[in-house]
Protein backbone atom coordinates (compact mmCIF):
# COMPACT_ATOMS: atom_id res chain seq x y z
CA UNK A 1 0.00 0.00 0.00
CA UNK A 2 1.27 3.46 -0.84
CA UNK A 3 -0.07 7.00 -0.60
CA UNK A 4 1.10 10.45 -1.60
CA UNK A 5 1.35 13.17 1.04
CA UNK A 6 1.07 16.61 -0.54
CA UNK A 7 1.38 20.09 0.90
CA UNK A 8 0.68 23.61 -0.38
CA UNK A 9 3.95 25.54 -0.30
CA UNK A 10 5.81 28.56 -1.62
CA UNK A 11 2.95 30.82 -0.55
CA UNK A 12 4.94 33.64 1.04
CA UNK A 13 4.89 36.95 -0.79
CA UNK A 14 7.25 39.87 -0.31
CA UNK A 15 7.84 40.59 3.37
CA UNK A 16 4.88 38.43 4.39
CA UNK A 17 5.74 34.92 5.55
CA UNK A 18 3.29 32.06 5.10
CA UNK A 19 4.00 28.51 6.23
CA UNK A 20 7.36 26.88 6.93
CA UNK A 21 8.60 25.27 3.74
CA UNK A 22 12.02 24.41 5.17
CA UNK A 23 10.50 22.21 7.88
CA UNK A 24 7.66 20.76 5.82
CA UNK A 25 9.49 19.78 2.64
CA UNK A 26 11.38 16.78 4.10
CA UNK A 27 8.12 15.35 5.45
CA UNK A 28 6.04 15.19 2.26
CA UNK A 29 6.23 13.55 -1.16
CA UNK A 30 4.53 16.21 -3.30
CA UNK A 31 4.71 20.00 -3.08
CA UNK A 32 2.02 22.22 -4.59
CA UNK A 33 3.93 25.43 -5.22
CA UNK A 34 2.12 28.76 -5.53
CA UNK A 35 2.61 30.50 -8.85
CA UNK A 36 2.32 34.17 -7.94
CA UNK A 37 -1.44 34.77 -8.07
CA UNK A 38 -2.45 34.04 -4.46
CA UNK A 39 1.08 33.88 -3.07
CA UNK A 40 4.58 33.05 -4.19
CA UNK A 41 6.83 35.81 -5.46
CA UNK A 42 9.72 34.85 -7.80
CA UNK A 43 12.25 34.35 -4.99
CA UNK A 44 9.84 32.27 -2.94
CA UNK A 45 8.95 30.11 -5.93
CA UNK A 46 12.62 29.58 -6.72
CA UNK A 47 13.43 28.62 -3.13
CA UNK A 48 10.51 26.18 -2.91
CA UNK A 49 11.53 24.48 -6.16
CA UNK A 50 15.13 24.13 -5.01
CA UNK A 51 13.98 22.67 -1.69
CA UNK A 52 11.74 20.15 -3.42
CA UNK A 53 14.51 19.09 -5.75
CA UNK A 54 16.95 18.74 -2.86
CA UNK A 55 14.61 16.37 -1.01
CA UNK A 56 13.33 14.48 -4.05
CA UNK A 57 9.80 15.85 -3.62
CA UNK A 58 7.53 15.88 -6.68
CA UNK A 59 6.83 19.42 -7.85
CA UNK A 60 3.33 20.55 -8.73
CA UNK A 61 1.88 23.87 -9.81
CA UNK A 62 -0.72 25.44 -7.52
CA UNK A 63 -2.53 27.95 -9.77
CA UNK A 64 -5.12 30.28 -8.29
CA UNK A 65 -7.39 33.18 -9.01
CA UNK A 66 -5.55 36.54 -9.19
CA UNK A 67 -6.32 37.40 -5.57
CA UNK A 68 -3.29 38.24 -3.43
CA UNK A 69 -5.37 40.19 -0.93
CA UNK A 70 -7.74 37.29 -0.33
CA UNK A 71 -5.10 34.56 -0.62
CA UNK A 72 -7.04 33.09 -3.53
CA UNK A 73 -9.89 32.02 -1.27
CA UNK A 74 -12.54 34.43 -2.53
CA UNK A 75 -14.84 33.16 -5.29
CA UNK A 76 -14.52 35.03 -8.58
CA UNK A 77 -16.65 35.09 -11.72
CA UNK A 78 -14.13 34.54 -14.50
CA UNK A 79 -15.01 33.14 -17.89
CA UNK A 80 -13.75 29.74 -18.97
CA UNK A 81 -11.33 31.47 -21.35
CA UNK A 82 -9.97 33.63 -18.55
CA UNK A 83 -9.49 30.58 -16.30
CA UNK A 84 -7.70 28.75 -19.10
CA UNK A 85 -5.41 31.74 -19.62
CA UNK A 86 -4.49 32.29 -15.96
CA UNK A 87 -3.84 28.60 -15.38
CA UNK A 88 -1.62 28.30 -18.46
CA UNK A 89 0.26 31.45 -17.46
CA UNK A 90 0.96 30.13 -13.96
CA UNK A 91 2.06 26.71 -15.20
CA UNK A 92 4.61 28.41 -17.42
CA UNK A 93 5.96 30.50 -14.55
CA UNK A 94 6.61 27.53 -12.27
CA UNK A 95 7.90 25.37 -15.11
CA UNK A 96 10.61 27.97 -15.74
CA UNK A 97 12.08 27.54 -12.25
CA UNK A 98 11.66 23.77 -12.32
CA UNK A 99 13.33 23.37 -15.69
CA UNK A 100 16.15 25.75 -14.73
CA UNK A 101 16.93 23.40 -11.85
CA UNK A 102 17.00 20.38 -14.14
CA UNK A 103 13.57 19.07 -13.11
CA UNK A 104 10.07 18.61 -14.45
CA UNK A 105 6.60 19.34 -13.14
CA UNK A 106 4.65 16.30 -11.95
CA UNK A 107 1.16 17.60 -11.23
CA UNK A 108 -1.27 20.52 -11.08
CA UNK A 109 -3.57 21.29 -8.18
CA UNK A 110 -5.85 24.34 -8.34
CA UNK A 111 -5.90 26.46 -5.20
CA UNK A 112 -8.62 27.75 -2.93
CA UNK A 113 -11.75 29.16 -4.51
CA UNK A 114 -10.65 28.06 -7.96
CA UNK A 115 -10.37 24.46 -6.70
CA UNK A 116 -13.74 24.57 -4.97
CA UNK A 117 -15.62 26.22 -7.82
CA UNK A 118 -14.08 24.04 -10.54
CA UNK A 119 -14.84 20.90 -8.56
CA UNK A 120 -18.55 21.60 -9.03
CA UNK A 121 -18.53 23.52 -12.33
CA UNK A 122 -18.01 21.59 -15.56
CA UNK A 123 -17.03 24.66 -17.58
CA UNK A 124 -14.33 25.79 -15.16
CA UNK A 125 -13.05 22.25 -14.65
CA UNK A 126 -12.79 21.78 -18.39
CA UNK A 127 -10.87 25.04 -18.76
CA UNK A 128 -8.31 23.93 -16.17
CA UNK A 129 -7.97 20.42 -17.58
CA UNK A 130 -7.61 21.78 -21.11
CA UNK A 131 -4.81 24.11 -20.00
CA UNK A 132 -3.03 21.13 -18.41
CA UNK A 133 -3.61 19.04 -21.54
CA UNK A 134 -2.06 21.55 -23.90
CA UNK A 135 0.78 22.41 -21.52
CA UNK A 136 1.81 18.83 -20.72
CA UNK A 137 -0.69 15.99 -20.94
CA UNK A 138 1.50 13.75 -18.72
CA UNK A 139 0.88 15.95 -15.66
CA UNK A 140 -1.46 14.67 -12.98
CA UNK A 141 -4.45 16.82 -12.13
CA UNK A 142 -5.29 16.71 -8.40
CA UNK A 143 -8.87 17.17 -7.25
CA UNK A 144 -11.74 15.69 -5.23
CA UNK A 145 -12.88 12.18 -6.16
CA UNK A 146 -15.94 12.19 -8.38
CA UNK A 147 -15.63 15.91 -9.04
CA UNK A 148 -15.95 17.80 -12.32
CA UNK A 149 -12.15 18.05 -12.29
CA UNK A 150 -11.91 14.26 -12.39
CA UNK A 151 -14.54 14.02 -15.13
CA UNK A 152 -12.74 16.62 -17.25
CA UNK A 153 -9.39 14.89 -16.79
CA UNK A 154 -10.93 11.58 -17.85
CA UNK A 155 -12.51 13.12 -20.95
CA UNK A 156 -9.14 14.48 -22.07
CA UNK A 157 -7.16 11.42 -21.08
CA UNK A 158 -4.85 13.17 -18.63
CA UNK A 159 -3.94 11.36 -15.39
CA UNK A 160 -6.00 12.23 -12.35
CA UNK A 161 -5.18 11.74 -8.66
CA UNK A 162 -8.07 11.88 -6.20
CA UNK A 163 -7.30 14.04 -3.18
CA UNK A 164 -8.57 14.03 0.38
CA UNK A 165 -7.69 16.39 3.22
CA UNK A 166 -6.15 15.60 6.57
CA UNK A 167 -6.78 19.01 8.13
CA UNK A 168 -10.25 19.95 6.86
CA UNK A 169 -13.71 18.68 7.75
CA UNK A 170 -16.28 17.59 5.20
CA UNK A 171 -19.92 18.35 4.51
CA UNK A 172 -22.46 15.54 3.88
CA UNK A 173 -22.26 16.16 0.11
CA UNK A 174 -18.51 15.50 0.13
CA UNK A 175 -17.45 19.13 -0.18
CA UNK A 176 -15.09 20.81 2.23
CA UNK A 177 -16.69 22.72 5.09
CA UNK A 178 -16.41 26.44 4.21
CA UNK A 179 -13.78 28.22 6.29
CA UNK A 180 -16.46 30.66 7.43
CA UNK A 181 -18.21 27.88 9.32
CA UNK A 182 -17.29 26.44 12.73
CA UNK A 183 -15.13 23.31 12.77
CA UNK A 184 -13.96 23.79 9.18
CA UNK A 185 -10.38 23.20 10.30
CA UNK A 186 -9.07 20.16 12.13
CA UNK A 187 -6.74 21.33 14.88
CA UNK A 188 -6.17 18.12 16.84
CA UNK A 189 -3.46 15.65 15.79
CA UNK A 190 -5.43 12.61 16.98
CA UNK A 191 -8.47 13.67 14.97
CA UNK A 192 -6.25 14.34 11.96
CA UNK A 193 -4.76 10.84 12.12
CA UNK A 194 -8.16 9.25 12.63
CA UNK A 195 -9.45 10.94 9.49
CA UNK A 196 -6.42 9.87 7.45
CA UNK A 197 -6.70 6.24 8.50
CA UNK A 198 -10.46 6.17 7.93
CA UNK A 199 -9.85 7.38 4.38
CA UNK A 200 -7.08 4.86 3.75
CA UNK A 201 -8.60 1.80 5.41
CA UNK A 202 -12.31 2.28 4.80
CA UNK A 203 -12.47 4.67 1.87
CA UNK A 204 -14.83 6.91 3.84
CA UNK A 205 -14.85 10.06 5.92
CA UNK A 206 -17.21 11.20 8.67
CA UNK A 207 -18.96 14.46 7.77
CA UNK A 208 -19.76 17.23 10.23
CA UNK A 209 -23.30 15.92 10.74
CA UNK A 210 -22.01 12.45 11.66
CA UNK A 211 -22.87 10.81 8.36
CA UNK A 212 -20.26 8.57 6.71
CA UNK A 213 -19.56 9.33 3.05
CA UNK A 214 -17.27 7.73 0.43
CA UNK A 215 -13.81 9.29 0.23
CA UNK A 216 -11.16 7.38 -1.71
CA UNK A 217 -7.86 9.09 -2.34
CA UNK A 218 -4.46 8.61 -3.89
CA UNK A 219 -3.06 11.69 -2.20
CA UNK A 220 -3.61 13.30 1.20
CA UNK A 221 -3.25 17.07 1.58
CA UNK A 222 -1.98 19.23 4.41
CA UNK A 223 -2.32 23.01 4.09
CA UNK A 224 1.13 24.53 4.47
CA UNK A 225 -0.30 27.71 6.01
CA UNK A 226 -2.09 25.74 8.75
CA UNK A 227 -1.15 26.40 12.35
CA UNK A 228 -0.38 22.71 12.93
CA UNK A 229 0.98 21.87 9.47
CA UNK A 230 4.41 20.64 10.53
CA UNK A 231 3.03 18.73 13.51
CA UNK A 232 0.41 17.04 11.34
CA UNK A 233 2.86 16.18 8.56
CA UNK A 234 5.33 14.64 10.98
CA UNK A 235 2.63 12.64 12.77
CA UNK A 236 1.08 11.37 9.54
CA UNK A 237 4.43 10.35 8.09
CA UNK A 238 5.42 8.53 11.27
CA UNK A 239 2.06 6.76 11.58
CA UNK A 240 2.05 5.62 7.96
CA UNK A 241 5.66 4.44 8.08
CA UNK A 242 5.13 2.49 11.29
CA UNK A 243 2.21 0.61 9.70
CA UNK A 244 4.10 -0.21 6.52
CA UNK A 245 2.45 2.29 4.19
CA UNK A 246 4.88 3.61 1.62
CA UNK A 247 4.88 7.33 0.90
CA UNK A 248 5.20 7.91 -2.82
CA UNK A 249 4.19 10.61 -5.28
CA UNK A 250 2.06 9.57 -8.27
CA UNK A 251 4.10 9.11 -11.42
CA UNK A 252 2.75 9.08 -14.95
CA UNK A 253 3.71 6.09 -17.07
CA UNK A 254 4.08 8.52 -19.97
CA UNK A 255 6.34 10.98 -18.18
Amino acid sequence: MFIDLNCDMGESYGAGRTGNDDELMPLVTSANIACGYHGGDPGTMHHAVRLAQAYGVAIGAHPAYPDLQGFGRRPMQLSAQEVYDIVLYQLGALEAYTRAGGGKLNHVKPHGALYNQASANEELASAIATAVYYFDRTLFLFGPPGSELEKSANRLGIPFCAEAFADRSYQPDGSLTPRSMPNALIRDTVQCLQQVWQILEKGTVTATDGSVIPMKAGTICIHGDGLHATEFARAIRQSLTEKGVRLQAPRSVHA
